[in-house]
């Protein structure tokens, strides 16, 4: 990761408000494609470092992630990238029709060491249901692929599910350092409050192929 994407990663995991994801509690807000999140996924105060992303997989050359699917909930997905809106939080994907996921490109890339971020809605507006809307239904050893612009795949296995109320967004663990190349899946959850979701799930996933070696040793 670059310096200048390293601060920009720091800068959306350091932001003090914690909602994340305006679009998720139903409103047709932000239906003309430049929806915004109320806040980041973060809370006041940050992780004294962000994880570099210092070295890609021995499987695939750096190349950004263009599809994601997750068999286990139905989702095959396009993606699309996000960086960071005027106030500094991150982006999320417009609220359409046609819903995809988008990963925060300031985060290291699947398959590079570092926890790799990728946003999804749980609902759209008028259009029903978003692609991360079974996001709480997945559970430990669940697969999850994302395939490559340059035709390569990472594969993941979900460690850890957690719903948690946006005021207590775990930003060290969803952006702190890590050894291996991780995934980070969000979207909102939890009751509502008028139209806005309660809580954030997050989905944690750790490379396959990193498992399999840790198990070898």
């Amino acid at each position: 990761m670059t310096s200048l994407s390293r601060r920009a990663f720091v800068t959306a995991a350091t932001a003090a408000t914690a909602a994340l994801l305006a679009g998720c509690g139903g409103s047709s807000a932000g239906q003309d494609g430049n929806a915004r999140p109320a806040g980041t996924p973060g809370t006041p105060g940050s992780p004294s470092t962000a994880s570099p992303g210092s070295a890609p997989s021995a499987a695939a050359a750096p190349s950004v992630p263009v599809r994601l699917e997750i068999p286990a909930i139905g989702v095959d997905t396009p993606v699309m990238q996000l960086g960071l809106a005027p106030d500094g939080s991150v982006e999320v994907p417009p609220i359409a029709a046609d819903d995809r996921a988008g990963w925060y490109r300031h985060s290291p890339a699947p398959g590079r060491t570092g926890p790799s971020v990728i946003l999804g809605h749980v609902t759209v507006g008028r259009y029903g249901d978003g692609v991360f809307r079974r996001l709480d239904r997945l559970r430990r050893g669940d697969r999850v692929v994302a395939r490559l612009e340059n035709g390569t795949a990472e594969e993941f296995a979900v460690t850890e599910v957690r719903t948690v109320a946006k005021a207590d967004f775990p930003t060290e663990a969803v952006y702190g350092n890590v050894d291996r190349p991780e995934l980070r899946l969000i979207t909102c959850g939890g009751p509502r409050d008028g139209e806005e979701y309660r809580d954030n799930v997050i989905v944690f996933a750790a490379s396959a192929s990193a498992q399999s070696s840790a198990g070898e040793r």
